[in-house]
């Protein structure tokens, strides 16, 4: 009984020594919770940090590498430089449009400084390029002064220029498309795949479609391409074929081509090609073409 009363008296606190025991406890509390809460671990940043920096060697070699590729500049005639190859020589659109502005007044630049005053590019870049100008041999022979008219120089070394013979764009060949001024050899195969795609032109707004034709390439070809003959070609059974055959057609897809069968399971067959433009978004601005390349 003795023991016990004593062993209660270690129980016996006052106020100031139990405010001091809660106190305690709160702190052991806190403690643990900001153990739980925050992460001590190091951070995974500093972890990135050391990833990169070992292999950064290896950045570094594949940048050196890099400098050794690029891009090759080829001798051209800088009054037919198009949006893209502008672009590429490092031109901005506004430079471009000056020059673009300047060629639809029918005039030429016939030297760099012409090129510089014309579209007002740094004499940075002008150094860069200049070297790749390529201008006609007569005008780096020329007397005259009237630097911007090409048809007031004469030279009997010289033929006159051909008259046009206008040939049927179906039976265009590589070589044909090559000799219009504004068409390289990426630009007439696009052409000539195209042709291959629908199985020839029926029209010559086709044009209009291939990408990287200018309005100016388009309008010479125009001049020296027309076609003579609708080609013979096989045509799409729009009231028959299935979902493959009419998503395979080039101005439908996977979807239009949905659409379609959906409208027809719903309507019946088309009657004319005017029940296609009751299709959504069917291209109702391409109908007269396309309708050439569809059998009803």
């Amino acid at each position: 009984m003795f023991k016990m009363i004593e062993f209660k008296q270690f129980f016996n606190f006052n106020s100031g020594q139990r405010k001091g025991i809660f106190g305690l406890f709160m702190i052991i509390i806190s403690l643990q919770l900001v153990y739980v809460f925050i992460d001590f671990s190091t951070p995974e940043t500093l972890n990135n940090d050391k990833r990169w920096l070992s292999l950064q060697p290896q950045i570094d070699s594949l940048k050196a590498e890099n400098h050794k590729y690029t891009n090759k500049i080829y001798p051209f005639n800088p009054n037919f430089i198009t949006d893209f190859k502008g672009y590429k020589l490092g031109m901005t659109t506004t430079e471009i449009d000056r020059l673009l502005a300047y060629r639809k007044t029918n005039k030429y630049v016939n030297s760099a400084k012409e090129f510089q005053e014309v579209t007002k590019v740094s004499d940075e870049l002008l150094h860069k390029i200049s070297p790749y100008f390529k201008f006609p041999d007569w005008v780096n022979d020329r007397k005259s002064n009237n630097y911007n008219d090409y048809s007031n120089y004469t030279n009997n070394k010289y033929p006159a220029k051909e008259k046009i013979i206008v040939k049927d764009i179906n039976q265009a060949t590589k070589d044909d498309l090559m000799k219009i001024s504004g068409i390289g050899d990426a630009i007439s195969d696009r052409i000539l795949n195209e042709k291959t795609k629908f199985g020839g032109f029926v029209s010559m707004l086709q044009m209009n479609d291939i990408y990287g034709l200018s309005p100016e390439v388009i309008e010479k070809i125009n001049e020296n391409f027309k076609i003579f003959v609708q080609p013979n070609i096989k045509k799409l059974d729009i009231n028959n074929a299935d979902l493959n055959e009419l998503k395979q057609f080039p101005y439908f897809g996977n979807g239009l081509a949905k659409k379609i069968i959906i409208y027809r399971s719903m309507n019946g067959d088309f009657k004319d090609t005017k029940n296609l433009t009751n299709v959504k978004d069917f291209p109702a601005d391409k109908i007269q073409i396309i309708a050439l390349y569809l059998k009803l």
